[in-house]
């Protein structure tokens, strides 16, 4: 097939297929194995053949090629020039009307640090596997900074370790301040902050601490952990905006559909799953385990191939009650949406799944949400035993004392802070029910929704038992 033609051919390409490309030896056919990135209708990036030689193929279609292609190359050959390791390039073209294209040397059983981190990120804060990964990023970045260069788009994936060399990938993000001179303190700062912005908040206290192995590589400048946390700030609201943004779009994370007859969200690993899991909701929910029905919700625990997971519907009890809901977004909009944002900001929770909102030309009607099922005990049932005594485990209380710090720190209110709400699981205390919660703008509008959740969860015990006096001393007031 012809470039041009990739453009027309959606997310899912038919593979393997068969690209007609030229360079200066003369025509050859790219043999498209498999495809590691995809933006629909604009870059395709994956593995393939090249004149009998594996390569690591980019191909850009569309009107945006020829700035796509010029920006790709441009960052390929600062890195190459300025003597830093990236993967060598092949070949490259660009033709008007057809697209651009650049061939990779395709570096064998090389494994990017982002997959190298998912593997060990459970460990405790600091592990020495996370130093191991963490260590040699900021090792590779600081000798990008010492060039005078930086990555816009600055992640883990975008380095790739072979044989105990790390590779710099992903040239369309690669800029020059300078070329082969150390990057100016404000530059340096601002990409730090990046960097440590998409690392999780547990390993806040220990930013000093890992800055060090920056330093041994770049020590041009005094880089005061003040200053650097606060663009770590910057960058980390940033990213939380942009993410609540995908969650209703149609993007690589997920698989949305919004019209007038319905809004449908699903996270793009589970599409397939999902898609009939949503077409027989109710049903499902009708020979399911209920544990709410009627009313404003019902919920269900069903299993689908063997797999559990809980389905709430949002009802519409009469007309009255139509009138109140169907201008507004509907509460499954609203959980999907705050269940992303604390697995977005580390807070644990059931990951939610899938979205379905019915509407008669947008006017809402019942809507869906689909998360995974946690079976463990709820903090009611788990702390049973403890309520006289006050001897709870200290890890859970622990635990207990984790959650509120994140709570207070991300300003965040649930809204039903009710025991029932609050899961034991894989050793975190989960939030369920996210129905009323609320990531507020300011202190004093999150000091009295803090106050009112803080009072419903110590209703859960009798004010003169120990365990309510306990986590009556323990539990932040504000």
């Amino acid at each position: 097939m012809r470039l041009s033609e990739l453009k027309n051919a959606g997310r899912t390409p038919t593979l393997p297929m068969s690209i007609a490309l030229a360079d200066a030896a003369g025509p050859a056919e790219l043999q498209l194995l498999s495809l590691l990135r995809v933006l629909p209708g604009q870059r395709y990036v994956g593995a393939g053949v090249w004149r009998g030689r594996p390569v690591l193929a980019k191909l850009l279609v569309g009107h945006r090629a020829p700035r796509h292609f010029q920006r790709e190359l441009s960052g390929v050959q600062l890195l190459a020039e300025q003597g830093l390791s990236t993967p060598l390039l092949l070949a490259d073209g660009l033709v008007e009307g057809e697209g651009g294209w650049l061939l990779f040397e395709f570096l064998d059983q090389a494994r990017s640090l982002g997959e190298a981190w998912r593997a060990v990120e459970h460990l405790p804060p600091l592990a020495d596997e996370q130093i191991s990964v963490l260590g040699d990023a900021l090792a590779a970045v600081g000798q990008m900074h010492a060039k005078g260069l930086w990555q816009e788009d600055l992640h883990l994936d975008n380095l790739l370790r072979q044989n105990g060399t790390l590779y710099l990938i992903d040239g369309a993000g690669i800029r020059a301040e300078q070329a082969g001179k150390p990057l100016s303190r404000q530059k340096v700062l601002e990409n730090l902050g990046v960097f440590f912005a998409q690392l999780p908040r547990s390993l806040e206290p220990f930013t000093e601490e890992l800055l060090v192995y920056y330093l041994l590589s770049n020590g041009e400048h005094a880089l005061p952990v003040e200053a650097l946390q606060k663009q770590i700030d910057k960058v980390s609201q940033w990213r939380l905006r942009d993410y609540l943004i995908k969650v209703g779009r149609d993007c690589s994370l997920f698989s949305v559909s919004d019209g007038p007859f319905g809004l449908r969200a699903i996270r793009r690993e589970e599409e397939v799953a999902m898609l009939p899991v949503l077409d027989k909701a109710d049903a499902l929910i009708d020979h399911g385990h209920l544990y709410k029905t009627g009313g404003a919700a019902s919920v269900a625990k069903t299993e689908v191939e063997s797999r559990p997971l809980v389905i709430k519907r949002y009802n519409i009890k009469h007309l009255a009650h139509w009138l109140k809901r169907f201008w507004r977004p509907s509460r499954a909009w609203h959980s999907w949406r705050e269940g992303n944002r604390l697995m977005f900001l580390g807070i644990a929770t059931p990951k939610p799944l899938a979205l379905l909102e019915r509407r008669v030309f947008w006017l809402r009607r019942q809507a869906y949400l689909v998360t995974e099922y946690l079976p463990g005990p709820d903090i009611i049932e788990r702390f049973a035993p403890y309520v006289a005594a006050a001897d709870a485990p200290q890890s859970e209380l622990q635990a207990l004392d984790r959650l509120f710090a994140q709570l207070i720190r991300e300003r965040i209110s649930h809204g039903d802070l009710k025991g029932h709400n609050v899961f034991w699981h894989q050793d975190r205390w989960a939030l369920i029910d996210l129905d009323a919660m609320c990531q507020h703008s300011s202190a004093s509008t999150f000091a009295a929704a803090f106050s009112r959740d803080r009072a419903r969860f110590m209703r859960n015990w009798p004010t003169d038992s120990a365990l309510h006096q306990l986590l009556d001393q323990r539990l932040p007031k504000a």
